[in-house]
This record gives structure tokens, sequence and C-alpha cells, in this order.
């Protein structure tokens, strides 16, 4: 048997914490001496103090704690929650890193304070008519990897073997609130009318004026392209097209896994030809 003091050294729980679980019947000392009310520990109870801690970074509550103890979870059991509790900080540390990665390059617009540095010029191009089976939904430009998840998970071979043109998105300003756009994620697809799967959609898109801005995904300007861009369009006397949504393609890199080409295109019109 161990002292308390001596216990908690070797769990590395305090002792005060140790007298609290006591005291609300989570965790009990194998024995308690009545005439000096010491208490004591057993070694075997190592491994019951470990479950609670483990319990506690799954982020358990006393009480259900409680329950679980008496209910003789298994080490299998425990393991399965170990694992989805390891998968659920992996995506937390995942989403953190990338929250990250975005402050620091919205940060460099601050710091150019006005100044355009863009990686290349912007350029005006004609771009064909092209029909596109997407998905639609509303949300922020973070959440588009997640909406060509679900595009993908809702297509069906029949569709597959239509598609044609690279990743597109479709955007423009909601109407529901104003922290989130309206957004589009789909492919081009081979003329003609299909049956989708629920949930899909075809619309037809006309041929537009554009002005592009091409950059790589991983480049340094990917959070302000759009920043340049409309800089580059206010100051060579162009207007954005309100009824028409932008657009932005992504085209893989072949010899760069999980690398691409982002071209963003902005529907536009000639300031004095508007007047």
């Amino acid at each position: 048997m161990f002292k308390i003091s001596e216990f908690s050294r070797l769990s590395r729980i305090p002792i005060q914490t140790l007298r609290y679980y006591d005291q609300i019947g989570l965790f009990k000392p194998a024995r308690i001496d009545r005439s000096t009310g010491y208490r004591y520990y057993a070694a075997e109870q190592l491994l019951e103090i470990n479950r609670i801690v483990i319990f506690k970074e799954l982020g358990f509550t006393l009480q259900q704690m409680v329950q679980l103890l008496q209910e003789d979870i298994s080490a299998e059991q425990i393991r399965g929650m170990l694992r989805l509790k390891e998968s659920e900080i992996q995506q937390l540390l995942e989403n953190e890193m990338s929250k990250l990665s975005r402050i620091k390059k919205r940060m460099q617009l601050v710091e150019r304070e006005g100044r355009m540095e863009m990686e290349q010029e912007a350029v005006i191009k004609q771009v064909d008519a092209l029909q596109l089976i997407s998905y639609a939904s509303f949300g922020t430009a973070e959440e588009i990897p997640q909406l060509f998840q679900h595009f993908e998970s809702l297509l069906e071979g029949s569709i597959r073997s239509v598609l044609t043109g690279p990743q597109t998105v479709l955007w423009k300003e909601s109407s529901r609130q104003d922290d989130e756009f309206e957004l589009e994620v789909g492919f081009a697809a081979k003329p003609g009318t299909y049956k989708l799967p629920v949930g899909l959609g075809q619309r037809f898109m006309p041929a537009e004026t554009m002005a592009t801005l091409l950059f790589r995904s991983d480049s340094s300007f990917s959070e302000t392209a759009c920043a340049d861009l409309a800089a580059w369009i206010e100051h060579n006397g162009y207007l954005i097209r309100e009824d028409r949504p932008g657009r932005e393609i992504y085209v893989p890199l072949s010899d760069e896994p999980g690398m691409c080409l982002v071209e963003v295109q902005i529907p536009i019109i000639d300031a004095g030809a508007a007047e």
C-alpha cells in the first residue's frame, strides 16, 4: 500500500485532486486508516487512475467518468475512443495551421500598404461559353475543398464520363449573410442534357470578357490575388459585372502532386461603355 503522497508521486496526480476524487466518489483509496484518517492506495489502482486521466483528456465530465468506470469499459473500447480523439485533434491542428497560413498571407495586404506586387500582370481574355455540372451551396472560401468533396460523393459513374474541364468555382455575394458567398463547385461537361443525381445541377455559362490572374496554389500571393485584380480593374477603367459570378479555375500540376495553377476570372465591362 502507498500513502497518498507516495501515490500522488507515482500517478502524477496532485494530492488535492486525489482527495477531491475521493469526496465525489470517482476514485476512492483502497483503505482508510480509521484511527488516523490516512488514505492508502494499492499498486493496481494506478491503472484505474490512468483511465480517469484518459477519460478527462477525452473531454468527459466527472459525472460521466463515474458512470464510465461503473460500466467497466474495455481496453479496446478505450483505444477506439482515443483513436477518435486523435483524429479530431489532428483535424483541429490542420484547421488551425490552415488558419495560421491564411492569417500570414492576409498580413501581406497590411504590410504592402496599398502597393501592388503581382506575380504577373492581369490579362483580359474572352472566356468561351461552357456547360457546368455543379453543386451549389453557401459558404466561405475556406469551405471550398469540403464542397468539392461533397460534389464527388454525389457523382455517379455515368456522369463522371461527361466531365471535361478542371475544377471550377463560381462565386458571388450572398443575399443571405454578409460573411459568406453563394458558391458553386463543379466541372465543365460535354454539351448535352443529363439526368443528374439529387443535389447536382446543370447550368450554361455564356461567353464572358474576363479580367484574369494566374498563380500557383502555393504562391504567397494566393490570398491577395483578388485584391490585386480588383485594383487593376479599377486602375484600368473597367467595372465588375454584378450580374455575373466570378470564377476560379484549378488546373493540377502533373509533376507536383497536390499543387495546381489557379486562375481567378472576374467578369468586366468597360466603364465608358457602361455610361
